[in-house]
């Protein structure tokens, strides 16, 4: 999503999901929001924010799927889930590593060194507990085999959904909550 009012649209569009007791579901390909004053004059940090917000209080299931780049604000804006899943070949970080490179040493030289560091592959997010479950693809990639990726697809929503759709809300809710506040690794400098 490029602009702050794509993200204000699909919060409204998860709000009406709720009022009508319908799961969220978000498939997750985006290079991430655009960094330039221009979008944070209209309020594009906010409206991440405000989506992060209120996606963790949403009183039905959300299943997130990323299927191709999930990068940046873009990605974290609209993926907060009870269950996240990744196409095995696909990525997911809190900035790319071109931007991540260009910060760190002023060149997308490094941007090999930078996405390595980001660890930002599904078995790095699986091993990191940041995503769920990491969703197999065929033989070359999900391209060659589209109906079969959209059928192995398909099975995990329905299996995920299956497994959250009987939750109380406030047991959803609070696992949802539980789940991003486990999520990384801090050290405290003063122990």
């Amino acid at each position: 999503m490029a602009n702050p009012e794509g993200y204000r649209k699909a919060l409204r569009l998860m709000k009406s999901a709720e009022k009508f007791n319908l799961p969220v579901l978000c498939i997750i390909d985006t290079p991430g929001a655009y960094p330039g004053v221009e979008a944070e004059e209209r309020g594009q940090g906010e409206a991440i924010a405000r989506n992060i917000l209120e996606m963790t209080r949403l009183e039905v299931p959300i299943i997130v799927v990323i299927i191709g780049e999930g990068a940046s604000g873009g990605a974290l804006g609209i993926g907060v889930g009870d269950k996240v899943l990744m196409l095995e070949n696909t990525w997911y970080s809190v900035i790319s590593p071109e931007s991540c490179s260009s910060i760190l040493w002023r060149s997308w030289e490094f941007k090999e060194k930078a996405a390595e560091a980001l660890k930002l592959t599904a078995p790095d997010m699986k091993k990191l507990n940041l995503i769920d479950e990491i969703i197999k693809e065929p033989e070359g990639g999900a391209h060659t085999n589209r109906e079969k990726t959209f059928q192995t697809v398909k099975s995990k929503i329905l299996k995920y959904y299956a497994s959250l759709k009987d939750l109380p809300k406030d047991e959803l809710v609070n696992q949802r909550m539980d789940k991003y506040l486990a999520m990384g690794q801090y050290s405290d400098p003063t122990a």
